[in-house]
C-alpha cells in the first residue's frame, strides 16, 4: 500500500507542474529568447575583456621573480636591528635614568653583578 500511496503522491505533483508549466511556457521562451541574445554578446565581450587582462598581466610581470633583498639576509638584518636596538635601550636605561656610565651596561662584570643581588648571594 505505501508503494501505491507515494505513486500517486509523485503523479500528483507531476500533473501540478506540468499544469503550472503550461502557463508560464509561452511567456518564458519570449523572454529567453531576448536574454539569450543578448547574453550571448555581452559574454563574448566578457571574454574579450578577460582575456585582454590575461595577456596585458601577463606582458606586465616577469615569468621568474627575483628578489632583490632575499629573505634570509632579511631575517639576518632584522635580528641586528634587534639586537642594536636592545643595546641602545640598555645604555640609555643603565647610564640616563640610573645614573651610571652608559657603556658599563655592555660590561659582563655589571651583569653578573645584576644576577648576584637578584639571587642573593
Amino acid at each position: 500500500m505505501m508503494a501505491n500511496n507515494e505513486s500517486q503522491e509523485q503523479s500528483r505533483k507531476a500533473y501540478k507542474a506540468s499544469k503550472k508549466g503550461k502557463k508560464q511556457t509561452a511567456a518564458a521562451e519570449k523572454a529567453a529568447e531576448t536574454q539569450t541574445s543578448e547574453a550571448a554578446a555581452e559574454k563574448q565581450t566578457r571574454k574579450q575583456q578577460k582575456q585582454a587582462r590575461k595577456q596585458e598581466k601577463s606582458s606586465a610581470r616577469p615569468t621568474k621573480r627575483r628578489r632583490v633583498f632575499p629573505i634570509w639576509l632579511r631575517l639576518i638584518v632584522v635580528l641586528l636591528l634587534a639586537a642594536g636596538a636592545m643595546m641602545i635601550g640598555l645604555m640609555v636605561g643603565y647610564g640616563v635614568l640610573g645614573d651610571g656610565n652608559p657603556l658599563d651596561a655592555l660590561r659582563l662584570e655589571t651583569w653578573q653583578h645584576i644576577v648576584n643581588i637578584v639571587v642573593g648571594e
